[in-house]
């Protein structure tokens, strides 16, 4: 089979995630289907998976880009499935991305590529060496040199030796619902689906920085006024159009597009429900949680100002298992309800 980028950057590639039974798996999903099934018009839906690098509050804990679960499950002294999988506690340091891929190389694919949707940690791995080989440096190095670009200078990688300022601690209910020290953990092993450490501030710079490169096209009037985005405009597009066959479990209003959930806009009748245009995407790891959501601005004519223009919303929890989309999803929307008000 031929597997590309696009199939691994929307989790299309049929390459496992942490469960190795594919028969658990389809049950879970099954489980997952059913539970989205709304029992309230419009309810807003907790989030179960999960950002392409770690975050963390401005003490930084330690973050991962799958496997949010939902909170209304998630009561003290209960774990969550996909944190019973013992390869999210990983104690292994590996050198490089290429030698971590031995974890899951010689496993079966799922299914073919581009079929189904799975969403896939290890997917993100075995991107980070495609990365790696085309940037023809370590992907980490490349990493660094792109967070410095965009000025996100708290963003680092999740070393466990080096020392770290500010680095938080990170924790999680045992199974007698007390609150205890997340376990040691090394993720050396899937840096870009959870191996950096970051802020709320540094994620917002993130967050401002895609904006600033979705809009700089939309203002042409300004155009020779403006500094070019970190990526192209139509970059950004095609991150944030959703892909044929894939599914977003934590948003029933989403599908998932490049490495980004994203709800489109719609609106079926007139002074009916109203689907704004957003993109989102959560994580959850050993001991912590996050979102990290944008709301452009819709832009007419006559829009004053300069881009970025829209609500950016970003939340880190030094806590495993902390359903955080709709919180940020309602906190964007209020924001954004208060801006057209005035």
């Amino acid at each position: 089979v031929t597997i590309t980028t696009r199939l691994l950057v929307s989790h299309l590639s049929g390459i496992r995630h942490y469960e190795k039974d594919i028969a658990k798996v389809k049950e879970e999903k099954e489980k997952a289907n059913r539970a989205l099934k709304p029992t309230k018009p419009h309810q807003d839906k907790e989030q179960r998976e999960g950002k392409g690098f770690e975050k963390t509050d401005s003490a930084k804990p330690r973050k991962e880009h799958d496997g949010e679960t939902k909170s209304r499950n998630s009561k003290p002294g209960r774990r969550d499935k996909e944190f019973e999988q013992e390869e999210y506690y990983l104690k292994e340091k590996f050198e490089s991305v290429i030698e971590s891929l031995k974890i899951f190389k010689n496993d079966p694919l799922f299914f073919k590529p581009g079929s189904q949707f799975l969403y896939s940690t290890y997917g993100f791995t075995l991107l980070s060496a495609v990365v790696e080989r085309a940037a023809g440096q370590k992907f980490t190095d490349y990493m660094l040199k792109m967070f410095r670009d965009l000025d996100m200078l708290s963003t680092v990688l999740d070393d466990n030796e080096a020392m770290i300022y500010n680095r938080a601690r990170c924790y999680v209910y045992n199974k007698k619902g007390r609150l205890v020290n997340a376990p040691y953990v090394d993720n050396s092993y899937k840096w870009a689906g959870g191996g950096f450490l970051s802020s709320v501030g540094d994620l917002l710079k993130f967050g401002n920085a895609l904006l600033y490169s979705y809009q700089a096209g939309q203002f042409k009037s300004s155009a020779g006024k403006l500094l070019p985005g970190y990526l192209k405009p139509g970059t950004v597009s095609m991150m944030w159009t959703p892909v044929p066959k894939t599914e977003v479990s934590w948003d029933r209003d989403g599908k998932y597009a490049m490495a980004w959930a994203v709800v489109e806009k719609q609106q079926q009748c007139g002074c009916c429900r109203q689907q704004r245009h957003y993109a989102s995407h959560t994580g959850g790891a050993v001991g912590a949680s996050s979102v990290l959501l944008i709301l452009p601005e819709e832009l007419g004519p006559g829009t004053g100002g300069a881009p970025p223009r829209g609500v950016i919303v970003t939340i880190v929890c030094n806590m495993q298992s902390v359903s955080l989309n709709s919180t940020a999803l309602k906190i964007a929307r209020e924001f954004d309800r208060e801006k057209r008000a005035q």
